[in-house]
């Protein structure tokens, strides 16, 4: 009697697991649109209103001021903050943020917080709490109705479990806007001795903010945005002065008040401060997938992929790419090389396996390398960054960690333009998960990108060549001199067998 009763609780727990709540009550809200005379928008304004048509940006290459940039827009915030992550650790950056937007909702701004639901695993009592606030509403992306253990839901719903929304946006005031391919934690922040990613924001004003919230608002009404109140248990009555309690302890913390006292001395602190800083004000155009996408509902003109071809067309001389999961695919392969033998000049950075923190992927553009160096195309792979190479590149980093793992998402095409965003060249990012960023018209920023490539990138990855005998080579260049390694630097001989062993599974559409 004992087997037919598991098989029915079995069943019954494949059912629930499969059963979202109803968002026929699912309260309706949209961008605020009347911000002109906050704060933010009496600065804003007359600077858009002296360059129409363009919006001013300002790129975000340290990790620290891409924290203290999203502090100060949630301090500065009169009327809304709509946040929109993949991912958002409860550490110590995170829980820092997560009580701004709480400091900001008791002095009566709006607050809408959408989180993909893949990586929210230990927060569903903060959600729960900030949920309760009355002017702080959280939803889900494809959430899990069975919150422990995750891999039930996708045992039962793969085909939408699979799919996640990886947009991240950061909205104050509809005035100003952060992009980029940074989440939320220590890692993206500078703030950790352990693993740190380079990355990349933008932070923008006038007509492309104004896009981004728009664009939010498509996310936030979507039929994969789900209110936190129908799939979590109620808050505890203490939940929010637990989250102040734990940010004001945060803050105590000698390796919080080393990196707050950084904060306050950065340059770019001082200036977002006091308003002076300088933005370039240049053509921007926000893309972004159709949420539709998370149910595998959109149509191909909706991708950010087909946009991208659309905005940016055919280049001519040039193509500079830094991908961190760069999964080329044979097609890939063969519209790379395609432009290479028509003279564009083709230069592409990813991480090294011993940089990777996604062994899968990279296995999946190790087995595509020796055909891209074969059409001409040069190829760079971060190497693990020692501490003190780290500290020379960086002399105000807090800590020591132990590796650096790329994670920004920019290329810039034809010396002309450039594009900064959460979009990875590989297959999940193209067909599966749901992207955003923009495409800018700024020479500054394309130059800035190749001449990476001619400087701080040698320098710190390895070039990938190919042997004489047809096989790789990996040239490392430190103080002036050569190394050559004939096998995958800084890994061992079974984590190159293993992704040997990956590159041989049928899996390169999940990559």
């Amino acid at each position: 009697m004992r087997l037919p009763a598991l098989l029915c609780a079995c069943a019954a727990l494949t059912a629930a697991c499969g059963t979202l709540p109803s968002l026929q009550d699912r309260p309706p809200s949209t961008v605020l649109a009347n911000t002109a005379d906050t704060r933010l928008g009496r600065v804003v304004g007359p600077m858009a209103a002296a360059h129409p048509g363009t919006s001013g940006i300002y790129p975000l290459r340290d990790a620290r001021d891409a924290f203290a940039a999203r502090v100060q827009l949630a301090q500065a915030a009169e009327r809304s903050l709509d946040v929109q992550y993949y991912i958002w650790h409860k550490d110590m950056t995170g829980t820092v943020l997560f009580d701004a937007l709480r400091a900001a909702a008791d002095r009566g701004v709006r607050v809408r917080l959408l989180l993909d639901d893949n990586n929210t695993v230990g927060l569903d009592p903060v959600l729960a709490g900030l949920d309760a606030h009355p002017n702080i509403e959280v939803r889900l992306f494809n959430p899990f109705t069975v919150r422990q253990p995750r891999w039930l839901g996708y045992l039962t719903d793969f085909g939408r479990a699979n799919r996640r929304m990886h947009n991240k946006s950061f909205t104050a005031d509809n005035q100003v806007t952060i992009v980029g391919g940074r989440n939320v934690g220590d890692e993206y922040f500078g703030a950790t001795n352990g693993m740190l990613f380079l990355d990349l924001d933008v932070m923008a004003v006038g007509p492309v903010a104004q896009a981004v919230s728009e664009d939010f608002d498509r996310y936030w009404a979507s039929p994969s945005s789900y209110p936190v109140e129908h799939l979590l248990p109620p808050a505890a009555p203490t939940a929010l002065s637990d989250l102040l309690a734990e940010s004001r302890a945060i803050g105590q913390q000698p390796a919080m008040r080393d990196y707050a006292r950084a904060l306050r001395e950065s340059p770019f602190v001082r200036a977002l401060t006091e308003a002076t800083l300088p933005l370039e004000w240049v053509v921007t155009r926000m893309v972004s997938d159709d949420p539709a996408k998370g149910l595998n509902g959109a149509a191909p003109d909706s991708l950010v992929r087909d946009k991208l071809k659309a905005i940016i067309g055919i280049p001519v001389s040039r193509v500079s790419l830094v991908s961190p999961y760069f999964v080329p695919t044979d097609s890939g392969v063969a519209l790379f090389a395609n432009m290479a033998r028509h003279g564009v000049d083709i230069q592409i950075l990813t991480n090294s396996l011993e940089a990777t923190d996604v062994p899968a992927v990279h296995a999946g553009y190790a087995k595509r390398r020796k055909a891209l160096l074969a059409s001409g195309i040069r190829l760079y792979e971060l190497r693990r960054l020692l501490p003190r190479l780290q500290e020379e590149r960086d002399p105000g980093r807090l800590g020591s960690s132990s590796a650096s793992s790329l994670h920004a998402k920019t290329f810039a095409v034809d010396r002309s333009r450039v594009f900064v965003g959460s979009f990875n060249f590989d297959p999940r990012s193209s067909l599966l998960n749901t992207e955003m960023g923009f495409v800018i018209d700024s020479a500054r920023m394309a130059r800035q990108v190749d001449d990476a490539f001619a400087g701080p990138i040698p320098r710190d990855a390895y070039q990938v060549l190919l042997a004489p005998d047809g096989r790789p080579v990996w040239i490392e260049r430190t103080d002036g001199e050569e190394v050559r390694h004939y096998s995958e630097p800084g890994a061992g001989l079974w984590q190159r067998f293993s992704v040997w062993v990956l590159s041989l599974l049928p899996i390169e559409s999940l990559l």
